[in-house]
């Protein structure tokens, strides 16, 4: 009786290990594919309770979208500059038994493939684009017909790529140190341009404000000998009604004008008759010969 019993329990004990090995669950957001010694059985198994064989190892893989991001990559462009680039791959698992074929079960293979082919891809595109053009350019430049192409390898490894970007773009650091140099050349053409055009602006300036000076200067000149000449005029045509009503002033006046600026002066030397009409009026204030003797006898 305790035999037959061992022998029940045993047999339970059998069946529950079978069970054990027979029954598995799959999470949501999760697929499974089962191998049977190595190979690979054909069905794959979506969330939920699912029978097996006991002799079949399960291998269970995200079917959630993956993102991830490669830095540093570096691209030649179309005018040999050296750009690292940073890009973003969005992906999920499209058909689980592929995908375990294709990469023996092992996701990093997978992103490291996907990752190859982009990057060949990009690199072919990035080629035909020069530095101005790649900050605006769609996915570096990459056509439709290349994103499909891509998509089209990435479903060859069962895997669907959902989305491709570039997320960071910059030079490599002797070309963004050549670009520098580049930047400051022009700065400094520039500067020198500005400065060159200042200076003759301020020669341009300077020579209109002399020339306007000198217009002024001859204009006020002209306007003053004007002036000047209409008031000799005037002081002429009083002197000649003075003079016509006193011939003797007249007189008188011219010949103190030639006093004062024929004697007086040093080194000059005047030779003139003593009698003649020059010093008449030294002689006498009146300036007739008659007084001069008169006063000489006195």
């Amino acid at each position: 009786m305790a035999r037959r019993a061992g022998l029940w329990v045993l047999g339970v004990l059998i069946v529950a290990l079978l069970l054990g090995r027979s029954l598995f669950t799959v999470a949501q957001g999760e697929a499974a594919v089962c191998t049977r010694l190595g190979q690979l059985e054909p069905l794959a198994y979506g969330p939920g309770l699912h029978w097996k064989s006991p002799l079949d190892r399960v291998h269970r893989f995200d079917e959630r979208l993956t993102t991830r991001i490669y830095p540093g990559e570096s691209f030649l462009t179309a005018d040999q500059r050296t750009l690292s680039v940073d890009f973003l791959l969005r992906y999920r698992l499209a058909d689980v038994p592929l995908f375990y074929r294709s990469t023996g079960g092992d996701e990093d293979v997978a992103a490291q493939r996907l990752a190859d082919l982009t990057r060949d891809r990009l690199k072919e595109a990035v080629a035909h684009e020069t530095l101005a053009t790649m900050q605006g350019a769609v996915r570096g430049g990459l056509s439709a017909e290349g994103l499909q192409a891509l998509r089209a390898a990435a479903q060859g490894m069962g895997v669907q790529l959902v989305d491709l970007q570039l997320q960071r773009i910059d030079l490599s650091d002797q070309a963004a140190s050549a670009v520098y140099q580049r930047m400051e050349q022009s700065f400094n053409a520039r500067a020198q341009q500005l400065d060159a055009s200042g200076t003759l602006q301020a020669d341009q300036m300077r020579a209109d404000g002399e020339r306007k000076r000198a217009e002024l200067l001859a204009d006020a000149t002209r306007q003053a000998q004007h002036i000047r000449a209409d008031a000799d005029a005037r002081a002429a045509a009083l002197y000649a009604r003075s003079y016509g009503r006193n011939p003797e002033l007249a007189a008188f006046t011219q010949s103190l004008a030639a006093y004062k600026s024929s004697l007086g002066r040093e080194g000059d030397v005047l030779v003139i008759t003593p009698e003649g009409d020059f010093f008449k009026y030294l002689q006498s204030p009146s300036g007739r010969a008659s007084d001069a003797r008169a006063a000489g006898t006195h």
